[in-house]
């Protein structure tokens, strides 16, 4: 497993009362890598250095 951006513990403060199955964080850590390398794409189209909230 490479370097993981979402973090379990936190995952499970955050849905109190409800179990996180095993798969769920690494799903959720894909999904994020996404929107980030896709948000750095829109900055580099607009010529920006600097990634921003409107790049998601």
């Amino acid at each position: 497993m490479s370097d993981m951006i979402v973090v379990k513990a936190k995952l499970k403060d955050l849905a109190k009362g409800y179990n996180i199955a095993g798969d769920f964080a690494d799903a959720l850590d894909a999904k994020v890598k996404g929107l980030v390398k896709d948000a750095v794409e829109r900055a580099a189209a607009n010529n920006r250095k600097t990634v921003m909230a409107k790049d998601l």
